[in-house]
């Protein structure tokens, strides 16, 4: 997943599209389960949950790039043109 925070301070969340296929079924439901709940609360506190994701650790989460600006990081910019919005 990777996570986009706007100049609006609005976020935007790309899912790799074989996410089924990338995540263990015995956490399939958890990680589903949590997309839904990140988008919800990114209503609610979009900066307070930007800066909690930026430095996750939990469980099957794990945040491995934070910066400012997308141009920085090549591969992941490859990666944003094949990822779906939630």
């Amino acid at each position: 997943m990777l996570v986009f925070e706007n100049r609006e301070g609005s976020l935007r969340f790309l899912v790799h599209p074989e996410l089924r296929a990338i995540v263990p079924d015995n956490d399939l439901a958890y990680i589903e389960s949590l997309i839904i709940d990140l988008c919800e609360r990114a209503m609610l506190n979009p900066a307070a949950l930007f800066k909690q994701l930026s430095l996750l650790g939990v469980g099957p989460l794990v945040t491995h790039e934070s910066g400012s600006n997308i141009s920085d990081y090549p591969s992941l910019l490859n990666l944003c043109s094949r990822f779906l919005q939630q």
